[in-house]
Protein backbone atom coordinates (compact mmCIF):
# COMPACT_ATOMS: atom_id res chain seq x y z
CA UNK A 1 0.00 0.00 0.00
CA UNK A 2 1.40 3.32 -0.85
CA UNK A 3 1.94 6.02 1.93
CA UNK A 4 1.05 9.78 1.45
CA UNK A 5 4.30 12.29 0.07
CA UNK A 6 3.78 13.61 3.96
CA UNK A 7 2.31 12.72 6.97
CA UNK A 8 0.03 15.50 8.87
CA UNK A 9 2.17 17.37 11.13
CA UNK A 10 2.63 16.19 14.70
CA UNK A 11 1.30 18.03 17.91
CA UNK A 12 4.12 19.77 19.33
CA UNK A 13 5.08 17.46 22.77
CA UNK A 14 4.05 20.32 25.02
CA UNK A 15 0.58 20.66 23.29
CA UNK A 16 -0.21 17.03 23.60
CA UNK A 17 -2.05 16.55 26.67
CA UNK A 18 -1.74 12.94 26.88
CA UNK A 19 2.08 13.24 26.91
CA UNK A 20 1.93 15.76 29.39
CA UNK A 21 -0.01 13.43 31.95
CA UNK A 22 2.48 10.53 30.94
CA UNK A 23 5.43 9.16 33.35
CA UNK A 24 8.22 10.06 30.97
CA UNK A 25 6.74 13.87 31.55
CA UNK A 26 6.81 13.96 35.07
CA UNK A 27 9.93 15.81 35.14
CA UNK A 28 8.11 18.76 33.62
CA UNK A 29 5.22 19.14 35.53
CA UNK A 30 6.62 18.88 38.66
CA UNK A 31 9.20 21.84 37.17
CA UNK A 32 5.69 23.49 35.97
CA UNK A 33 4.67 23.55 39.49
CA UNK A 34 7.81 25.05 40.37
CA UNK A 35 8.15 28.06 37.94
CA UNK A 36 4.20 28.56 37.84
CA UNK A 37 4.02 29.95 41.01
CA UNK A 38 7.75 31.36 41.37
CA UNK A 39 6.39 33.51 38.04
CA UNK A 40 2.99 34.57 39.77
CA UNK A 41 5.19 35.68 43.06
CA UNK A 42 7.32 37.69 41.34
CA UNK A 43 4.69 39.50 39.35
CA UNK A 44 3.16 40.29 43.01
CA UNK A 45 6.46 41.68 44.09
CA UNK A 46 6.25 39.47 47.03
CA UNK A 47 9.60 38.93 48.98
CA UNK A 48 8.56 37.01 51.74
CA UNK A 49 5.38 35.16 53.51
CA UNK A 50 3.95 34.29 56.79
CA UNK A 51 2.70 30.75 56.51
CA UNK A 52 -0.69 29.75 58.66
CA UNK A 53 -1.21 25.98 59.18
CA UNK A 54 -4.20 24.22 60.95
CA UNK A 55 -7.21 21.99 60.19
CA UNK A 56 -9.51 22.03 57.35
CA UNK A 57 -12.19 20.85 59.35
CA UNK A 58 -12.59 24.13 61.80
CA UNK A 59 -15.68 26.12 61.42
CA UNK A 60 -16.25 29.94 61.87
CA UNK A 61 -18.22 30.68 64.90
CA UNK A 62 -20.66 31.74 62.77
CA UNK A 63 -21.24 28.44 60.79
CA UNK A 64 -21.21 26.37 64.19
CA UNK A 65 -23.77 28.43 65.93
CA UNK A 66 -26.33 28.13 62.64
CA UNK A 67 -25.37 24.38 63.08
CA UNK A 68 -26.51 24.49 66.46
CA UNK A 69 -29.39 26.76 65.97
CA UNK A 70 -30.70 24.09 63.53
CA UNK A 71 -30.91 21.09 65.64
CA UNK A 72 -32.40 23.03 68.56
CA UNK A 73 -35.27 23.67 65.93
CA UNK A 74 -35.49 20.05 65.18
CA UNK A 75 -38.93 18.27 66.97
CA UNK A 76 -38.94 17.25 70.77
CA UNK A 77 -38.98 13.53 69.37
CA UNK A 78 -36.10 13.91 67.00
CA UNK A 79 -34.02 15.40 69.75
CA UNK A 80 -34.87 12.79 72.08
CA UNK A 81 -32.97 10.19 69.35
CA UNK A 82 -29.22 9.19 69.90
CA UNK A 83 -28.40 10.45 66.42
CA UNK A 84 -29.45 13.73 67.35
CA UNK A 85 -27.62 13.76 71.03
CA UNK A 86 -24.51 12.49 68.95
CA UNK A 87 -24.93 15.35 66.82
CA UNK A 88 -25.59 17.83 69.59
CA UNK A 89 -22.09 16.91 71.06
CA UNK A 90 -20.60 17.16 67.87
CA UNK A 91 -22.07 20.48 67.15
CA UNK A 92 -21.07 21.82 70.28
CA UNK A 93 -17.30 20.83 69.92
CA UNK A 94 -17.10 22.59 66.67
CA UNK A 95 -18.61 25.63 68.19
CA UNK A 96 -15.96 24.97 70.80
CA UNK A 97 -12.90 24.45 67.84
CA UNK A 98 -14.09 27.94 66.21
CA UNK A 99 -12.35 29.89 68.87
CA UNK A 100 -9.14 28.95 66.41
CA UNK A 101 -10.87 29.92 63.20
CA UNK A 102 -11.69 33.60 64.48
CA UNK A 103 -7.72 33.45 66.31
CA UNK A 104 -6.43 32.84 63.20
CA UNK A 105 -8.48 35.15 60.97
CA UNK A 106 -8.24 38.15 63.76
CA UNK A 107 -3.96 37.52 63.77
CA UNK A 108 -3.75 37.22 59.84
CA UNK A 109 -5.83 40.99 59.58
CA UNK A 110 -3.69 42.61 62.12
CA UNK A 111 -0.52 40.65 60.84
CA UNK A 112 -1.79 42.05 57.43
CA UNK A 113 -2.43 45.58 58.84
CA UNK A 114 1.03 45.92 59.93
CA UNK A 115 3.16 44.48 57.10
CA UNK A 116 1.45 46.71 54.44
CA UNK A 117 2.66 50.03 56.89
CA UNK A 118 5.89 48.54 55.37
CA UNK A 119 5.23 49.89 51.64
CA UNK A 120 4.81 47.38 48.61
CA UNK A 121 8.06 47.68 46.74
CA UNK A 122 8.65 44.96 47.60
CA UNK A 123 5.84 43.39 49.63
CA UNK A 124 6.53 42.02 53.01
CA UNK A 125 5.13 39.03 55.29
CA UNK A 126 2.39 38.23 53.05
CA UNK A 127 -0.02 35.82 54.56
CA UNK A 128 0.21 32.17 52.97
CA UNK A 129 -1.94 29.68 53.15
CA UNK A 130 -3.10 25.80 52.20
CA UNK A 131 -5.74 27.97 50.28
CA UNK A 132 -8.39 25.27 51.21
CA UNK A 133 -11.01 26.32 54.13
CA UNK A 134 -11.25 25.42 58.12
CA UNK A 135 -7.88 27.56 59.27
CA UNK A 136 -6.78 28.01 55.98
CA UNK A 137 -9.61 29.93 54.80
CA UNK A 138 -9.03 31.76 58.37
CA UNK A 139 -5.82 32.85 57.68
CA UNK A 140 -6.89 34.23 53.75
CA UNK A 141 -9.66 35.86 55.29
CA UNK A 142 -8.14 37.96 57.91
CA UNK A 143 -5.85 39.09 54.71
CA UNK A 144 -8.90 40.18 52.62
CA UNK A 145 -10.43 42.11 55.38
CA UNK A 146 -7.07 44.52 56.20
CA UNK A 147 -7.42 45.36 52.14
CA UNK A 148 -4.31 43.02 52.12
CA UNK A 149 -2.70 40.42 49.29
CA UNK A 150 -3.07 36.49 50.59
CA UNK A 151 -1.85 33.39 48.64
CA UNK A 152 -3.35 30.17 48.97
CA UNK A 153 -1.04 26.98 47.79
CA UNK A 154 -4.13 24.28 47.52
CA UNK A 155 -3.42 20.88 46.86
CA UNK A 156 -5.54 17.90 44.19
CA UNK A 157 -7.43 15.72 46.13
CA UNK A 158 -9.68 12.26 45.44
CA UNK A 159 -11.89 14.32 47.56
CA UNK A 160 -13.29 17.75 45.89
CA UNK A 161 -11.58 20.65 48.05
CA UNK A 162 -12.25 24.14 46.58
CA UNK A 163 -10.07 27.20 47.29
CA UNK A 164 -11.36 28.88 49.75
CA UNK A 165 -12.23 32.48 48.38
CA UNK A 166 -10.50 34.95 50.18
CA UNK A 167 -7.27 34.20 48.35
CA UNK A 168 -6.10 36.60 46.22
CA UNK A 169 -7.08 35.57 42.63
CA UNK A 170 -3.46 36.04 41.01
CA UNK A 171 -2.22 33.95 43.83
CA UNK A 172 -4.34 31.10 43.79
CA UNK A 173 -2.43 28.19 42.72
CA UNK A 174 -2.99 24.48 43.13
CA UNK A 175 -0.31 21.55 42.88
CA UNK A 176 -0.35 17.87 41.92
CA UNK A 177 2.72 17.13 44.12
CA UNK A 178 2.65 17.50 47.74
CA UNK A 179 6.47 18.00 48.29
CA UNK A 180 6.26 20.56 45.43
CA UNK A 181 3.42 22.41 47.36
CA UNK A 182 5.05 22.10 50.85
CA UNK A 183 8.84 23.73 48.99
CA UNK A 184 6.62 26.86 48.62
CA UNK A 185 5.04 27.02 52.09
CA UNK A 186 8.88 26.98 53.23
CA UNK A 187 10.42 28.99 50.18
CA UNK A 188 9.51 32.11 51.29
CA UNK A 189 8.35 31.81 54.72
CA UNK A 190 9.85 33.82 57.34
CA UNK A 191 7.45 32.41 60.56
CA UNK A 192 5.08 29.12 60.56
CA UNK A 193 1.99 29.41 62.66
CA UNK A 194 0.66 26.30 63.49
CA UNK A 195 -2.59 26.14 64.33
CA UNK A 196 -4.53 22.86 65.57
CA UNK A 197 -5.06 20.18 62.77
CA UNK A 198 -4.78 16.98 61.90
CA UNK A 199 -2.80 14.24 59.14
CA UNK A 200 -2.11 17.35 57.28
CA UNK A 201 -1.22 19.85 59.93
CA UNK A 202 0.92 17.55 61.24
CA UNK A 203 3.03 16.51 58.59
CA UNK A 204 3.73 20.22 57.58
CA UNK A 205 4.91 20.45 61.59
CA UNK A 206 7.17 17.37 61.08
CA UNK A 207 8.55 18.88 57.95
CA UNK A 208 9.55 22.52 58.80
CA UNK A 209 10.74 21.25 62.22
CA UNK A 210 13.29 19.36 60.38
CA UNK A 211 14.00 21.63 57.67
CA UNK A 212 14.92 23.39 60.90
CA UNK A 213 16.69 21.11 62.86
CA UNK A 214 19.11 20.42 59.98
CA UNK A 215 19.84 23.80 58.91
CA UNK A 216 18.04 23.34 55.66
CA UNK A 217 15.45 26.47 56.79
CA UNK A 218 17.55 29.70 58.90
CA UNK A 219 17.02 29.23 62.50
CA UNK A 220 15.76 32.70 62.44
CA UNK A 221 12.88 31.24 60.99
CA UNK A 222 9.81 31.59 63.85
CA UNK A 223 8.07 28.19 64.63
CA UNK A 224 4.99 28.92 66.80
CA UNK A 225 2.61 26.72 67.97
CA UNK A 226 -0.63 28.04 68.30
CA UNK A 227 -2.94 26.84 71.32
CA UNK A 228 -1.48 24.86 74.31
CA UNK A 229 -4.83 23.67 75.21
CA UNK A 230 -5.00 21.38 72.57
CA UNK A 231 -1.10 20.65 71.59
CA UNK A 232 0.51 19.92 74.35
CA UNK A 233 -2.43 17.01 74.85
CA UNK A 234 -1.78 15.88 71.07
CA UNK A 235 2.27 15.86 71.43
CA UNK A 236 4.18 15.49 74.85
CA UNK A 237 7.14 17.36 73.97
CA UNK A 238 8.62 16.76 77.88
CA UNK A 239 8.35 13.25 76.98
CA UNK A 240 10.66 13.48 73.57
CA UNK A 241 13.15 15.08 75.54
CA UNK A 242 13.05 13.25 78.64
CA UNK A 243 13.46 10.55 76.32
CA UNK A 244 16.53 11.57 74.38
CA UNK A 245 14.64 11.66 70.96
CA UNK A 246 14.59 15.29 71.28
CA UNK A 247 17.29 17.69 72.81
CA UNK A 248 16.83 20.52 75.10
CA UNK A 249 18.04 23.06 72.40
CA UNK A 250 15.60 21.90 69.77
CA UNK A 251 12.75 21.89 72.20
CA UNK A 252 13.83 25.85 72.23
CA UNK A 253 12.74 25.95 68.35
CA UNK A 254 9.94 25.78 69.42
CA UNK A 255 7.69 28.86 70.07
CA UNK A 256 4.02 29.04 72.32
CA UNK A 257 0.93 31.35 71.76
CA UNK A 258 -2.30 30.95 73.63
CA UNK A 259 -3.84 34.48 72.46
CA UNK A 260 -3.47 36.83 69.49
CA UNK A 261 -2.18 39.65 71.28
CA UNK A 262 0.73 37.26 72.77
CA UNK A 263 1.38 35.65 69.07
CA UNK A 264 1.31 38.78 67.17
CA UNK A 265 3.72 40.68 69.64
CA UNK A 266 6.06 37.84 69.64
CA UNK A 267 5.68 37.10 65.67
CA UNK A 268 6.05 41.31 65.09
CA UNK A 269 9.39 41.46 67.70
CA UNK A 270 10.66 38.09 65.75
CA UNK A 271 10.44 39.51 62.49
CA UNK A 272 11.68 43.17 63.40
CA UNK A 273 14.60 41.72 65.23
CA UNK A 274 15.81 38.96 62.27
CA UNK A 275 13.94 40.21 58.94
CA UNK A 276 13.90 43.97 59.25
CA UNK A 277 16.47 46.84 59.45
CA UNK A 278 15.54 49.44 61.84
CA UNK A 279 15.47 51.56 58.44
CA UNK A 280 11.88 49.75 57.39
CA UNK A 281 10.44 50.49 61.08
CA UNK A 282 6.96 52.13 60.42
CA UNK A 283 7.53 55.62 61.83
CA UNK A 284 11.48 56.17 60.01
CA UNK A 285 12.38 59.03 57.88
CA UNK A 286 12.26 59.02 54.05
CA UNK A 287 16.12 60.21 54.53
CA UNK A 288 16.81 56.95 56.45
CA UNK A 289 14.90 54.83 54.34
CA UNK A 290 17.04 55.93 51.27
CA UNK A 291 19.64 55.35 52.99
CA UNK A 292 19.77 51.99 54.02
CA UNK A 293 22.33 49.73 51.64
CA UNK A 294 20.31 47.06 50.43
CA UNK A 295 16.54 45.94 49.92
CA UNK A 296 15.54 43.73 52.76
CA UNK A 297 15.02 40.30 53.12
CA UNK A 298 16.63 38.98 50.17
CA UNK A 299 18.95 37.14 51.96
CA UNK A 300 20.17 33.58 50.43
CA UNK A 301 16.92 31.33 50.91
CA UNK A 302 18.57 27.52 52.05
CA UNK A 303 15.54 25.24 51.21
Amino acid sequence: MSRPRYLPMAKLAYHDEAFMESLPARPLRIMAEYLDPLSRIRRENITDTIVMFGSARIKSREEALSAMVHLKKTSRRTQQTADWHRKMASAKRELAMSRYYEDARELSRRITEWAMTLGSDPRRFVICSGGGPGIMEAANRGAHEAGGTSIGLSIQLPHEQRPNRYITPELNVCFHYFFMRKLWFAQLAKALIVFPGGFGTMDELWEMLTLLQTGKLSSHHLILIYGRQYWDKVINWKTMVQAGTMNEREMKLLKFADTVDEAFDRLRADLKHHHLPATDWPGTTRKAREARPRRPGRAKTIV
